[in-house]
């Protein structure tokens, strides 16, 4: 069993790295699980604060992940108008088959809602910049969360991996 739940944590951690590019899976949710699937193990006791802190983080990050983007809209001139679009796009963006839809659905969001609210096109592209630059803040962030997770990982097991053999 103890195998089991080590090799089931190494596969969430890499799909919670994966996960920090892939839309649909949330990345250092996934990697919270892998911990969560190390203490089970016997020999390896990761104490309450550790994984509450841990998953308070990954809770974090992944509301971080739908916010960044609006406040990248927000931050580049973007209007409330722009922020919902943002918002929007990305909702379409992961559910549209579109390659790269949840790349494209918050730029074209906030394009779109930008143009509805003061039909300027440069202000408008502005905004949309901003939001693929917090996609791309926010992606960035949930990819070192996921690493670091990894990483404790790692350490906890080599700590205790003597008393396996």
């Amino acid at each position: 069993m103890e195998i089991f739940l080590v090799i089931l944590g190494v596969l969430l951690m890499v799909l919670g790295i994966l996960g920090s590019f892939l839309p649909v899976i949330p990345g250092p949710l996934t990697s919270w699980v892998g911990l969560l699937a190390l203490h089970f193990t016997e020999g390896i006791q990761l104490s309450t604060t550790f994984l509450v802190v841990t998953l308070v983080v990954a809770v974090f990050i992944y509301v971080l992940d739908y916010i960044i983007p609006a406040i990248g809209t927000k931050r580049f001139g973007g209007s409330k108008e722009g922020m919902i679009g943002t918002t929007l796009g990305l909702v379409i963006g992961l559910i549209t088959p579109i390659p790269f839809g949840i790349v494209i659905g918050p730029f074209i969001g906030a394009l779109v809602g930008e143009m509805v609210h003061r039909n300027d096109i440069n202000k408008a592209m502005k905004a949309a910049f901003g939001s693929f630059l917090g996609f791309i803040a926010s992606t960035f962030l949930k990819f070192i969360v996921a690493i670091i997770y990894l990483g404790l990982f790692i350490a906890k097991l080599s700590e205790h991996n003597a008393s396996w053999y």
